[in-house]
């Protein structure tokens, strides 16, 4: 993906995310609402309120605003609360009026982006919390939802988290397969060092680390970030005594951080969060997170009565 698509779709641009609510609007109306054309309710003025049904992060606003401005453009959407608000059970999110037909045949596509991304907003803020006010940052991962990473990680900003690498193409990341096939952490970095060099590219580079025998070698390789995967909280603490000795006296510059994932949950993520970790990434933040319970209350308006 070229830069300008994918900020196309991070920030404000409305045809990267009509693209996503089209897709999803395609799947779900076809051909048309037969039950609301066999109703007849196509062009009854109605209201509704989205309501949370219980407590959480709102995330997924614009998403929800667009599918309803696409499925008909007379019903109007005012949004209540912002993405990012702390919901409690009974909170009003928004509002709609307009023709019955467009705000029934919107109603669960909506829902299923507000839902979902609510979702993933009440689970990154619920590890925030839980890792307490170090400073040590929640990341997301890749572990997204194919076609929905964009919003799956603006709705882990929403709550309270940060974003990892986009993509395969924002950052060089050497693993355990990378490793493997290199036959080695110094001979993989090596690689991925001159290549990124030669590229021009000048992409940040993080090796990941699975055992404290390779750690010592992905020291003196040149990385920005060294990845401490499905370590102990004892490991973790040794080895970012380690580095952070390691980083003694070194210009800011050119210091190494360090990154913890595999294996955190909420019951254990204060453990890792320890003196010298930056970030914890988790992929449960966008590959698990609970749907978010909300509702649309939906009422027909009275037809207006002519006059005496």
């Amino acid at each position: 993906m070229k830069r300008e698509e994918r900020e196309g779709l991070a920030g404000d641009g409305r045809a990267g995310l009509d693209a996503i609510v089209r897709l999803a609007l395609a799947e779900d109306l076809g051909r048309g609402d037969a039950t609301v054309a066999a109703m007849g309710l196509a062009r009854r003025p109605a209201r509704g309120v989205i309501v949370a049904k219980q407590a959480g992060v709102l995330s997924g606003m614009r998403a929800a605003a667009r599918v309803f401005g696409l499925v008909d453009p007379d019903v109007r959407f005012a949004g209540e609360l912002a993405d990012g608000a702390r919901l409690a059970p009974g909170s009003a999110v928004a509002q709609v009026h307009g023709p019955a037909g467009g705000i029934l045949s919107a109603e669960r596509t909506a829902l299923n982006f507000l839902q979902h991304l609510s979702g993933i907003a009440t689970l990154t803020a619920a590890f925030v919390e839980r890792a307490g006010a170090g400073g040590v940052a929640i990341l997301d991962t890749r572990k997204t939802t194919p076609g929905l990473r964009v919003l799956e990680k603006e709705a882990v900003r929403h709550g309270g988290g940060r974003n990892h690498r986009f993509g395969l193409f924002d950052a060089i990341m050497v693993k355990d397969n990378h490793i493997a096939a290199a036959g080695g952490v110094r001979e993989a970095v090596a690689r991925a060092l001159a290549g990124n060099a030669g590229s021009g590219a000048a992409l940040p580079v993080i090796v990941e680390v699975a055992d404290l025998a390779r750690l010592g070698e992905a020291l003196q390789v040149g990385v920005c970030r060294i990845l401490l995967d499905n370590l102990s909280p004892a490991q973790v603490r040794e080895a970012a005594a380690r580095i952070g000795e390691f980083n003694r006296g070194r210009a800011e510059g050119s210091r190494i951080g360090v990154e913890v994932s595999g294996g955190i949950t909420l019951e254990n993520v204060r453990a890792y969060a320890l003196r010298g970790v930056d970030c914890i990434s988790i992929g449960a933040l966008t590959h698990s997170a609970p749907a978010l319970d909300l509702s649309l209350d939906f009422h027909l308006d009275e037809p207006r009565g002519e006059a005496d």
